[in-house]
């Protein structure tokens, strides 16, 4: 069998890249890949919600595949590639033509599509899906997206756990510079968001809510905000010099690890969520770290105690505050469910584990 592997590599700034350099390499150990190969007996593509996805997309409708979908929402990608009527005539397509009317608004208002829950209830999954031999997805959330846009035809969903590569050790000396730079105290509980920053991480609901812990704590408690904004206007409408605050730039490779291995939780929200299953939290977690999550079937594959869950809406400030605090008193047991995380994804999400299902779908959809 020869794999046709079509996805971002590095050094292509997007999360998608890291992954598919990992599975590839898993991949080429079982069997025969050629990245990009015209001609295959059976392609793998990876997708994701942004226009870097744009040749994988185009590949997947002109040659049917298997297609691993990283984000269960391609609605921005369209909305990044299509004209208006390009863009009303798609959605009409995918959802009938008598949602006209509402293409046209959601193409007028798209400046609101990173927040607005209309542009996320509304995923354009369909004209991918029904040209796929089979489809890959890393949850039940996305599962139940993929089958929602199937149109009655039975084509097989798998759900696969994402890949995750264990954590490099950590280097001490390395994460004690880093301490002394920004002045952490040994006393200090650090949290840390980390990845792109868009609307959907809710940012301003976490400054709000650490800054409520932090009073809360005797200010033993500082916060991480590492990675580059979606908009230049949109990071400017943050006051990053809030106390307990350490506001960083996109974190490469190894230093990347070393602000996982230092902080002592995550928080990785998503609300709206495009049901898809966070590397970055699955990053920490491999590091050992608790992750506090937006409640959801996304993480309905993990154990209990292997991520905190909590509520969006009215109470998801109050219950964020909440945890922050917690995780910060009862620091033995922040560290038992980070080790319950990271024993979860060495037992479920190793590579070469994951790899061995991935090819077990490409041998189902010759």
């Amino acid at each position: 069998m020869i794999v046709g592997y079509h996805a971002p590599l590095p050094p292509a700034p997007t999360g998608v890249a890291d992954y598919a350099a990992a599975l590839l390499a898993e991949l080429e150990k079982l069997c025969e890949v050629r990245v990009d190969a015209a001609e295959a007996s059976v392609h793998l593509y990876q997708l994701g919600n942004n226009q870097l996805h744009g040749p994988m997309y185009e590949r997947a409708l002109a040659a049917p595949g298997v297609v691993l979908l990283h984000d269960a929402n391609l609605h921005h990608f369209y909305l990044g590639r299509l004209s208006g009527e390009q863009y009303v005539g798609e959605f009409g397509t995918q959802y009938g033509a008598w949602h006209e009317a509402t293409a046209r608004q959601l193409y007028v208002e798209r400046a609101l599509s990173a927040v607005d829950p209309r542009y996320f209830r509304f995923p354009m999954l369909g004209k991918v899906v029904a040209h796929a031999r089979a489809v890959i997805v890393h949850n039940r959330a996305a599962a139940g997206e993929v089958l929602r846009h199937s149109g009655g035809r039975a084509v097989p969903v798998e759900v696969i756990p994402h890949l995750m590569a264990p954590a490099p050790e950590p280097r001490q000396q390395r994460i004690a510079v880093l301490r002394e730079r920004y002045a952490i105290a040994p006393s200090e509980f650090v949290l840390g968001v980390f990845g792109h920053l868009r609307p959907t991480k809710r940012v301003a609901a976490i400054l709000r809510a650490f800054q409520a812990a932090r009073a809360g704590r005797g200010r033993q408690l500082r916060l991480v905000i590492a990675g580059e904004p979606v908009s230049r206007e949109w990071d400017d409408a943050f006051d990053w010099r809030q106390p307990g605050v350490i506001r960083l730039g996109f974190l490469p490779g190894e230093t990347f690890w070393d602000w996982a291995h230092l902080v002592d939780a995550g928080v990785n929200l998503r609300y709206p969520s495009s049901a898809e299953t966070s590397g970055i939290a699955l990053r920490l977690m491999a590091a050992g770290k608790p992750v506090i999550v937006s409640a959801g079937e996304e993480w309905s594959g993990m154990p209990e105690g292997a991520v905190v869950p909590i509520a969006g809406g009215l109470s998801e400030q109050d219950e964020l505050c909440f945890w922050m605090e917690r995780l910060a008193v009862e620091r033995a047991w922040c560290r038992t469910l980070g080790a319950a995380a990271r024993a979860h994804l060495e037992r479920v999400h190793a590579p070469r584990a994951v790899a061995r299902q991935v090819v077990a779908v490409l041998v189902r959809a010759l």
